[in-house]
């Protein structure tokens, strides 16, 4: 029942989302209120926890036994469930097929899933941490669309991604040698669809057609015995869409 097969639908989705929060900066002011400093926040696909342990632990060690502190801001995101939507449910048997030349690519129809995804930002500072809250919030109203091309046959999907939560938290416990960060959490809901395997065929090309026409008897000849002599009929023949059709001599209409 089950083959072998991988449409990276739900990877695309992961690679889409991302996509939205890639180019967030923060800025850093001075007393009169210019910008001194532009600062891209790096994205990657990591988990909160994650996070959270590079900081209190001090960051990454080096050769020579040195610790690395964490560059703030950072982001990160995760995918935090997958469930099935029965409210999008579709015939699952319906076939989709797409043509293209000689080849047909047929597949059955897609399979609605919601898609859980986690977005976390880490600053050293209030500020910093509003300024990318302010950045993501405007395009979410709750919902925003993106387009992605799933397969060959689902050239471009539209996938709504719905902002739900947001969640800020301080972390300022612990002793003095202990770094303070302000963190952030976006919980979204991808709408998105899952595709099985797709299989294409190819169709011959038709290089010959033989047919015969034959004109009404009565134009033809004008003594119906010799059509019976020449072809064994006693009627008119014709040809049409579907082949020869054949009337009777007796009680024919034209």
């Amino acid at each position: 029942m089950f083959s072998t097969f991988y449409n990276e639908s739900i990877r695309k989705l992961v690679i889409g989302f991302g996509s939205l929060f890639n180019d967030l900066n923060v800025r850093q002011f001075d007393s009169s209120g210019n910008v001194t400093r532009t600062t891209r926040v790096p994205l990657s696909y990591s988990p909160k926890e994650k996070y959270i342990a590079r900081l209190n632990q001090g960051g990454s060690i080096l050769e020579d036994e040195t610790k690395l502190k964490a560059i703030l801001p950072r982001m990160g995101f995760d995918i935090t469930g997958i469930n099935y939507d029965p409210t999008r449910t579709i015939n699952k048997l319906k076939k989709m097929r797409k043509r293209d030349g000689l080849t047909t690519t047929s597949a059955f129809n897609e399979v609605p899933y919601n898609i859980s995804f986690g977005l976390y930002s880490f600053t050293s500072s209030i500020d910093e941490n509003l300024q990318i809250i302010e950045q993501i919030l405007p395009f979410f109203s709750p919902e925003f669309i993106v387009s992605i091309n799933m397969n060959t046959i689902h050239g471009k999907v539209d996938i709504p991604i719905t902002l739900s939560n947001v969640n800020i938290q301080e972390e300022y416990e612990g002793n003095f040698f202990n770094r303070r960060f302000i963190s952030t959490t976006f919980e979204f809901l991808a709408k998105s669809y899952v595709y099985g395997p797709i299989s294409s065929s190819t169709t011959g090309i038709i290089t010959a057609i033989t047919g015969d026409f034959y004109q009404s008897l009565d134009d033809t000849f004008n003594d119906e015995s010799a059509v019976v002599a020449s072809f064994g009929v006693t009627g008119d023949l014709i040809t049409g869409l579907s082949g020869p059709v054949y009337y009777p001599a007796q009680g024919r209409t034209h």
